[in-house]
Parts: C-alpha cells; sequence; structure tokens
C-alpha cells in the first residue's frame, strides 16, 4: 500500500492529499529515509512524522486496504 494511503486508512492523517502534500514537504521518514507519497508500506517499517516541533514514531503492525474506525487503531503503535 502506498505511503499516502496507509496514513489515511490508518487514520493517522485525515485526508490523503494532506498526506502527500506531507511527503511531498520531506516531513515523513519511514526506517530513518526521507520517503516519497509512493513508498511500499510493509509491516515493521517505522514511520516517522515531522507536524511542526513535534515529532511522532509510528510502527506499523498491519497494512489492510480498508479500516473502520476500531480497526484502523490496530494498524499501528505509537512509539515513545
Amino acid at each position: 500500500m502506498r505511503l499516502d494511503k496507509f496514513l489515511k486508512v490508518s487514520r493517522i492523517i485525515k485526508r490523503r492529499t494532506v498526506a502527500n502534500e506531507v511527503c511531498d514537504a520531506k516531513h515523513v521518514t519511514v526506517n530513518g529515509k526521507t520517503a516519497r507519497a509512493s513508498y511500499d508500506v510493509k509491516k515493521g517499517d517505522v514511520i516517522e512524522i515531522q507536524f511542526g516541533e513535534k515529532r511522532t514514531k509510528y510502527e506499523v503492525l498491519d497494512v489492510t486496504e480498508y479500516a473502520t474506525k476500531q480497526s484502523a487503531q490496530d494498524m499501528y503503535r505509537e512509539i515513545k
């Protein structure tokens, strides 16, 4: 699954266009490397997003095409 779609389906970012813009601005890294929106997300990947001064890290636990509000939280876990 594409990185921008994963961010939207997992509800980390609300809209796919916003996820795409964040990737284009190079604010997203996967496994320590800057990632484009077309990056193919896999289980075990560590996604780091910079929102202004705040950095958040997520580990990908599952990749599914569709998710409900409850199952979206099972797709990743936040790393402190």
